[in-house]
């Protein structure tokens, strides 16, 4: 099958594919990463024309030892051509020295829907954290650079269970609010189904425009793909993907890997929308990704096409 993309006779809609593997991918695994083999990582998906890659996170190592060389991978793309696609998830006001030290163009803020999952993952209540965010917004609009904002366990939580979407749009509403220019809502362990989608998109776009609004698809039961399809008939075009399949979540039990970017690349492509993305260039980024790490990687479209490219050279 044929994944390059091609003129269409319509229009196409434009799908911003939001790439995460690169920290939400490597965060998790047990094997620490070499600083220079993350930097070709991360080349090869702004090569491949990946608008946006989240290259690395300024949690302290303590809490994520995989990603201790954070203020070597920002400061390395402090003044790449392309430093403006790439941003760095932000815990709290010590984590924005840093990215501002690194000269960070764009940071990446994070909460949760339910207060126990905010509770385990970031040890604040809800209103502790927004407290917490108020002088990083402040210090980032000072200094022009662009917040956004992820809300996890939307579609559910591995503590409390069901969520109800007015919680994932109290605070959508308010992150936006206090100064984030989107805000990705996260299926933070997989559990959602396309009724269940549109209706939170349907609940947190009564509150904040709809090109405000991206979605993070966890595939834990194989539902990511579906779920982004109910997101793109609803209206939303940005989507948050791992090379590979790479990640999950440390603080949610249970929680497998995140939507593969090459498998929603694919179907996009297929379904004639465009992305901007090269799709050969992409599939050496995820063959890249998974020689770093030493094993098959879970994307069905990468394996596809490393198949049918053996295939053809035998």
């Amino acid at each position: 099958m044929d994944i390059k993309q091609t003129p269409q006779d319509h229009p196409s809609d434009f799908v911003r594919v939001y790439e995460v593997g690169p920290r939400d991918g490597l965060q998790n695994e047990e094997l620490f990463i070499r600083t220079e083999d993350k930097l070709e990582l991360i080349e090869a998906l702004l090569s491949a024309g990946l608008p946006m890659v989240e290259a690395t996170s300024f949690v302290h190592p303590r809490w994520i030892p995989a990603l201790a060389d954070a203020d070597q991978i920002a400061q390395h793309f402090a003044q790449h051509p392309l430093a403006e696609r790439v941003t760095a998830l932000v815990p709290n006001e010590r984590g924005l020295s840093r990215a501002i030290e690194a000269q960070s163009l764009e940071i990446a803020v994070f909460m949760s829907a339910t207060e126990t999952h905010n509770k385990r993952n970031i040890n604040k209540t809800r209103d502790e954290t927004y407290r917490a965010f108020e002088p990083v917004f402040a210090s980032c609009e000072d200094r022009g650079v662009r917040v956004r904002a992820y809300v996890s366990a939307v579609w559910g939580c591995p503590y409390e269970g069901s969520v109800d979407p007015k919680a994932g749009a109290e605070v959508a509403s308010r992150l936006l609010k206090m100064g984030a220019y989107e805000v990705s809502l996260g299926d933070t362990i997989g559990v959602g189904n396309p009724r269940q989608t549109k209706a939170i998109i349907e609940e947190v776009s009564a509150e904040i425009p709809l090109q405000r609004i991206a979605l993070h698809m966890h595939d834990t039961w194989g539902r990511a793909l579906a779920n982004c399809l109910a997101g793109l008939e609803m209206g939303v075009r940005c989507f948050d993907s791992s090379i590979g399949g790479l990640g999950g979540c440390p603080y949610a039990p249970g929680a497998s890997g995140n939507l593969a970017t090459e498998d929603l690349v694919a179907m996009l492509h297929e379904m004639g929308y465009e992305t901007g993305i090269d799709w050969d260039h992409l599939i050496s980024a995820g063959r890249l990704a998974q020689r770093l790490l030493g094993r098959p990687l879970p994307s069905r479209a990468l394996q596809a096409s490393i198949a049918s490219l053996s295939n053809k050279s035998s």
